[in-house]
């Protein structure tokens, strides 16, 4: 993400650190569990914050790639989950920069609670960036938060609808649509998920 993107977040990384910590992959993930691979693969955790995601799919075998442009927050993941399945960068969206660079490519990409701090110039550029790191046939999810924006935070109010249209413009098809609650049962905040698959 842009700096701006960022924004709060460095201040907040010892709170956010337990905070992220209390939830589970499963819990947080449960919507899309069901589309992620079994067979170790190579993912791509966007936004990896404190690395709990990037950890368990380390645990079920993947290799994983977990961008954190947040230096505080990076370095609780890597005191936290220290693992040799889990690359640290600090790279971020809309650009992914270091890792289209360096010519990677990714059987599974993450993006949770991320793709709403990009405005509409940045998410355009940030789908095609995706879309350049997919392997043929290749997954990606995210998830969108719908509500009031925090305090001191740059967020916006982005549908499944454009996401979906910004997906099908960089060949990847829908998979997968859903909404639930929220995981710290803010009242006033909902989330959706969705999945796309890149065409062989």
């Amino acid at each position: 993400m842009s700096a701006n993107g960022t924004q709060g977040y460095a201040k907040e990384a010892d709170k956010l650190a337990v905070s992220y910590e209390t939830l589970t992959f499963e819990g947080v993930q449960r919507e899309v569990l069901h589309l992620i691979p079994t067979a170790p693969c190579r993912v791509l955790d966007i936004g990896a914050g404190t690395g709990r995601d990037a950890a368990a799919l380390a645990a079920m075998g993947h290799q994983v790639t977990a961008a954190e442009p947040t230096t505080e927050l990076r370095a609780h993941g890597q005191r936290l989950h220290a693992s040799s399945h889990i690359e640290w960068v600090d790279d971020s969206l809309p650009d992914l920069a270091r890792l289209r660079t360096d010519g990677r490519s990714y059987d599974l990409v993450m993006a949770t609670a991320v793709w709403m701090h990009l405005d509409e110039d940045q998410r355009a550029s940030a789908m095609r960036n995706v879309a350049s790191l997919m392997a043929p046939g290749g997954l990606f999810t995210l998830s969108l938060r719908h509500g009031p924006v925090p305090p001191g935070r740059r967020m916006f109010d982005v549908t499944a609808d454009e996401t979906t249209a910004l997906a099908g413009e960089n060949g990847l098809s829908p998979i997968h649509r859903s909404g639930r609650g929220d995981m710290f049962d803010r009242p006033d905040v909902t989330w959706t998920f969705l999945a796309f698959r890149r065409k062989r």
